[in-house]
């Protein structure tokens, strides 16, 4: 790969990412075939400042052993100390860093309730974990770092080797590392996506109308202090950071009962390693009544089946489809960069901080003005270069948001 480039994507990471602390702590969570990459983040972390390292390692092919042969009590529990790593740091302030890089089709072969009730146990016992985050009270980034498995789905008519360098050249586009100042490509980016954000919160718009040659004819309220957000975040401290690199949307929440109409899914999402493929989504009264997948329904089914708050929608993203990830041609099999090629939404948990005030409110007072709450938050790409989405504002007058896959304004 390249070095001069691997340098600078991960000091992107720490400076516009992460915008590491003097004397914050940064927790890593990587998979250990991305060893080289965190020990590198972790050097450039402690060179800007950073008071410790903590690394949590995964092994993905060893937690499909697990899957397979483990007793099945155990995935009804979570360990405390994995508990303790995550909720007491945060409360310390930490940052948090995830990289992000599974193999799409590992878990194919693996029994779909053991996942799921592994999931749902750790979700719980990080739900103050997760509320920080979801809330950006704590420093948060998620990015990615191609390994042999997943770019050989990516690429798969070529050598292993040959395609782990084609995705990190990827990758570096997506990213803006191949720019001359990548710290000064992102302020540039930032501010583009700001550009789209005050349009979007000076129309205050009442209904988005989704529609295109797939089958998605989708109606989703929002609620009247909704905000929509982009880019860069602030922590509680006042602290900038980027949760995802890459990022090319612009996000709110929709209204939890005032979704109506049918999705169709417009790429394949990948989910703990199983992907599920050509599906599609009802909904009335904000509820998910019917559901189909050409591939990996068990899957979505036990997405969906998680809990109450499962069964609706806690996202509603636009990406436009002339867009750096989605002009790449690329497939990712990852959701982080393939929600970046195309409009998402998300089931689950909503972002509170896409409502005005909710930093002074309860989870029941999130509840009654329609916040969706949930374990899961799983989001899956519907745009196509036909998406068209009107914006209904609270006058009932219509303006063209999407015309033909791409911002109208």
């Amino acid at each position: 790969m390249n070095k001069e480039f691997l340098e600078k994507y991960a000091k992107l990471i720490v400076k516009i990412g992460i915008n590491i602390q003097q004397d914050q702590i940064l927790v890593i969570n990587s998979p250990i075939e991305c060893d080289y990459f965190t020990r590198l983040v972790s050097k450039i972390a402690y060179k800007e400042g950073a008071k410790d390292v903590i690394v949590n390692w995964n092994d993905e092919k060893l937690s499909k052993i697990k899957y397979l042969y483990a007793k099945e009590s155990v995935f009804d529990e979570f360990p405390d100390w994995k508990k303790e790593l995550y909720t007491g740091y945060a409360r310390q302030d930490a940052a948090f860093l995830t990289i992000h890089a599974t193999d799409p089709e590992l878990m194919k072969d693996v029994d779909q309730s053991r996942i799921m009730r592994a999931t749902k146990a750790a979700n719980k016992a990080l739900s103050e974990f997760r509320a920080r985050t979801m809330a950006d009270k704590n420093v948060w980034c998620v990015v990615s770092v191609p390994t042999k498995a997943w770019s050989k789905k990516v690429f798969s008519s070529i050598d292993e080797n040959e395609a782990v360098e084609k995705l990190w050249d990827a990758v570096f586009k997506a990213t803006r590392v191949g720019e001359w100042d990548p710290v000064k490509a992102w302020d540039e980016h930032k501010d583009k996506l700001k550009s789209r954000m005050d349009f979007l919160n000076k129309n205050k718009f009442k209904y988005l109308k989704y529609k295109n040659s797939l089958g998605t004819d989708l109606k989703i309220e929002l609620p009247k202090e909704h905000i929509w957000l982009g880019g860069s975040s602030f922590s509680e401290k006042g602290t900038e950071f980027m949760a995802n690199i890459p990022t090319e949307e612009v996000f709110t929440l929709p209204l939890k009962t005032g979704v109506n109409g049918k999705v169709v899914s417009s790429k394949p999402l990948n989910y703990n390693g199983n992907l599920i493929e050509d599906f599609s989504m009802e909904f009335k009264d904000g509820k998910i009544i019917n559901y189909t997948a050409k591939r990996g329904l068990e899957t979505l089914k036990h997405i969906i089946e998680t809990d109450e708050g499962s069964h609706y929608l806690g996202e509603v993203a636009l990406v436009p489809f002339d867009s750096p990830i989605s002009n790449s041609k690329v497939l990712f099999y990852n959701t982080l960069f393939d929600e970046n090629a195309s409009c998402h939404l998300a089931i689950g948990e909503a972002y509170p901080v896409c409502l005005r005030g909710s930093e002074n409110m309860s989870k029941e007072k999130l509840s009654d003005l329609g916040v969706n709450q949930s374990l899961e938050h799983v989001d899956f790409m519907v745009g196509t270069e036909d998406l068209n989405i009107m914006g209904i504002t609270q006058e009932g007058r219509e303006i063209p948001i999407f015309e033909n896959g791409n911002f109208k304004f």
